[in-house]
């Protein structure tokens, strides 16, 4: 079995979308791109589930929005990080560095 797309563990879509956002005012289609671009496309954000969790972040106030125009001339939703937001991804990477470096220890546990 190779390396397939893979589904987002529960609670990183959040954690992502922050980190994608924090790097500057962006649309929703945007950020689903740019995901799959910097995982080279191992990561895919449908819609389905990224537009809720934009709200989400959103009510949370972790996340303000404008419309404003695309480069295209279209009207879209751009994100920014607030300040809230911004020691909310702290948060999460710190979080995110534990578990990966719990998960590490398991793997190289080996039985006798």
């Amino acid at each position: 079995m190779g390396a397939e797309k893979s589904d987002l563990l529960q609670g990183t879509l959040d954690m992502l979308i922050l980190k994608v956002v924090a790097m500057g005012p962006i649309h929703g289609y945007a950020i689903s791109k740019r995901i799959q671009q910097v995982s080279k496309d191992m990561l895919q954000v449908q819609q389905g589930s990224l537009y809720p969790a934009l709200h989400r972040l959103e009510e949370r106030k972790w996340l303000r929005a404008e419309w404003r125009e695309t480069e295209s001339g279209r009207e879209a939703k751009f994100y920014n990080l607030t300040v809230a937001g911004r020691k909310q991804l702290e948060v999460e990477e710190l979080d995110w560095e534990r578990l990966i470096g719990a998960i590490r220890l398991v793997m190289r546990t080996t039985q006798s």
